[in-house]
């Protein structure tokens, strides 16, 4: 049952990522050197924040580069207002984030906090509208607890602006990290 059970997670992380056979010792140490960016990255989240935001507005303004090349190929007059319209908005959002990241941060991470709460808020209605099938109350604890968290974020507001946007990635990277861990350490165990 065991040796089925651990074919079945090979066969699955297969179709997932292709042939990992010969390479999970690549996926092993990506996701130790996710581990440790993670966590050195929880020592830093206001750096990270900085840069992750800087990121953002230079993207925008790659963006607005791009949305004028459009326009030089763009045909009609709707098409060309379209594109040039667009990239002035992207060109305006970019030099503002990069102009003052930390405001920015503080703007994003409020916007990021309204968006969590309302995730939150359709999770309990979902789960509340559900409350004859199996599993609801999970659906509506992870609501509550979605909402309790852009709360937080909300009543922290502006100082959580400093560090939430780099907790967040530092988490993400600490979570992608581990699974590539497991994830590889099933292929091993599944094809030695």
């Amino acid at each position: 049952m065991r040796l089925r059970r651990a074919t079945r997670g090979a066969r699955f992380v297969e179709r997932l990522f292709g042939p990992l056979e010969e390479s999970w010792g690549w996926l092993l140490l990506l996701g130790a050197l996710m581990v440790v960016l993670g966590t050195i990255g929880l020592g830093m989240t206001f750096f990270m924040t900085l840069a992750s935001v800087l990121a953002f507005g230079f993207l925008l303004v790659i963006g607005a580069g791009a949305r004028f090349a459009q326009a030089v190929t763009a045909r009609g007059r709707s098409g060309v207002v379209l594109a040039v319209g667009t990239g002035v908005l992207y060109a305006v959002a970019g030099s503002v984030v990069i102009g003052d990241p930390v405001v920015a941060s503080e703007w994003l991470t409020l916007v990021l906090a309204a968006v969590i709460i309302g995730v939150g808020g359709l999770r309990v209605i979902s789960a509340l509208e559900h409350r004859d099938s199996p599993g609801w109350g999970v659906t509506l604890v992870g609501g509550l607890a979605a909402v309790a968290l852009g709360a937080m974020v909300v009543l922290e507001w502006p100082l959580s602006g400093l560090w939430v946007i780099g907790f967040f990635i530092a988490v993400e990277m600490l979570l992608n990290g581990w699974t590539c861990i497991v994830l590889a350490l099933l292929v091993r165990r599944a094809t030695a």
